[in-house]
């Protein structure tokens, strides 16, 4: 069972992209590859072939290997829906909360299948390349663990760990790393890799020999900062904090960013439009009024975010721009938000009860413990898309008459009220579509590009397996898979 695992220093030190990246490597060699991750964290999700749901970053990383994502590649998927308690996934499928008073001991029943997926994974191709989640100097998580050491000395699969330099502090982090944990988790660690370089790599030769020296761990190597990956979407919320500079001269798109903000990813194909700005509104500002779009995104918890969303004070801007003509969009839980109500009788996301939507589209929705999960096809704007829908509930009313898009089998999606200017959908994926993104942008008065979502993603892929092949060690690291158990 050839593997290898990326463990990292921190959160956000980048496993997530350098594990598609070696995929992205390894595939090209003419491997047969497969990501994993055992346990991740995440409200950004994706609906697999097998009809269940992983982490948005280990579809990406399953498209790196030119393999259709695949529940098994993320068998425990913890979706934050409130301040204690997620959603715990097992193999794609529901399976009910793990709230932080039972989060350690919660996940130790749960790794014999993880171990499971694993060795099917294993026995489907060359090499499965891992991805460890937060850090093992967490050591105060260690107990029940089966996110990094847990499961890598479950599985004896051999660790790399991965530095994040641009942060500062890369030498006593890794260092650090091994002088904190458990000398027999520390014995599974078989080297290093320092990710996010600027400028000269020689620069830093010293504390490349000071880590290697002082760790014990050999280097795999110094990765620099790779510009190709803002061209892929991005897991993690923390991306969303990082404000953008504002251009006057471009079609602005805004989103407020919500509490529990799911599948932001959504956006992402608006960012290659060159006449478009989309801006990312975080808490204590206002949706600019010269927005020409506003985009209500997906939840993880609908009312409590509706909820947050008028203590923002945004349905205010939102009712404004909409007596102002201007247009709406809502995705998901955002489509949910714009209708007449929502009710939630069996406490699916927290306490029983009902919330009154924004009511600019004549639908209400019930929440449901079945949860939707598709990939779909069809029309919407005249124009082909293809995506998937990832939901508990279902909205009915007048408005559905006139659906957002209509599905390859005949069913309508979504709403569209009368003056077409409030819209909403449950499908993830829409603004990927080419067609459907500049028949959007063609009614909010903007030319599009026409540039392939899907196609730019791969060619990052290809751009960062290159900058991996040159500055790693890469049949070293494929020799250290081999001696995995």
């Amino acid at each position: 069972m050839p593997s290898l695992m990326l463990q990292g220093t921190g959160s956000d030190v980048g496993k997530s992209v350098l594990v598609a990246g070696l995929c992205r490597a390894f595939a090209n060699r003419g491997l047969v590859v497969r990501p994993f991750k055992p346990q991740n964290m995440s409200n950004n999700a994706a609906v697999t072939i097998d009809g269940g749901e992983i982490g948005r970053a280990q579809a990406l990383q399953a498209i790196a290997c030119r393999a259709e994502p695949h529940s098994d590649m993320n068998p425990v998927l913890l979706k934050p829906q409130a301040d204690m308690t997620s959603q715990l996934i097992v193999h794609g499928r529901v399976r009910g909360t793990l709230g932080s008073a039972d989060f350690i001991e919660g996940r130790r029943p749960l790794l014999p299948e993880v171990l499971e997926s694993h060795k099917r994974l294993a026995g489907q191709c060359d090499i499965v390349v891992v991805e460890g989640a937060g850090s093992p100097a967490e050591i105060n998580l260690r107990s029940g663990d089966i996110a990094n050491m847990g499961f890598a000395r479950a599985a004896g699969v051999p660790v790399v760990l991965v530095g994040d330099i641009d942060r500062g502090g890369v030498i006593a982090a890794v260092v650090g790393t091994r002088n904190v944990i458990d000398p027999a988790d520390a014995a599974m660690i078989r080297g290093f890799i320092i990710n996010k370089f600027r400028g000269d790599p020689t620069l830093f030769e010293d504390g490349y020999r000071a880590i290697e020296r002082l760790s014990g761990w050999r280097g795999f190597g110094v990765v620099p900062w790779l510009p190709a990956v803002a061209r892929l979407p991005s897991e993690d919320a923390v991306i969303l904090e990082r404000a953008s500079a504002r251009d006057a001269g471009r079609l602005l798109v805004a989103c407020p960013i919500l509490p529990r903000i799911s599948n932001f990813d959504d956006l992402d194909p608006l960012k290659l439009e060159p006449g478009v700005e989309l801006a990312m509104i975080p808490p204590g500002r206002p949706i600019p009024p010269e927005a020409r779009l506003v985009v209500l995104p997906g939840s993880k918890a609908t009312i409590a975010d509706l909820a947050a969303l008028r203590a923002e004070g945004w349905d205010i801007d939102i009712l404004a721009h909409h007596r102002r003509g201007g247009a709406i969009l809502g995705l998901c839980g955002g489509y949910q938000m714009l209708g007449r109500q929502i009710s939630d009788p069996d406490g699916i996301e927290g306490p029983a009860g009902s919330a009154e939507g924004l009511g600019l589209l004549d639908v209400e929705t019930r929440l449901s413990p079945a949860k939707t999960l598709r990939r779909v096809r069809g029309m919407a704007m005249g124009a082909a898309f293809d995506g998937y829908e990832m939901h508990m509930g279902e909205t009915a009313g007048p408005d559905t008459a006139r659906p957002f898009a209509r599905f390859d089998d005949g069913r309508g999606d979504g709403a569209v009220d009368a003056r077409g200017l409030v819209m909403g959908s449950y499908v993830h994926g829409l603004f990927a579509a080419p067609g459907l993104r500049g028949a959007l942008l063609a009614r909010l008065g903007a030319v599009s590009a026409g540039r392939d979502h899907h196609a730019d993603v791969d060619a990052a892929l290809d751009s960062i397996a290159g900058s991996l092949e040159r500055h790693l060690d890469i049949p070293a690291l494929l020799e250290l898979a081999s001696t995995s158990a």
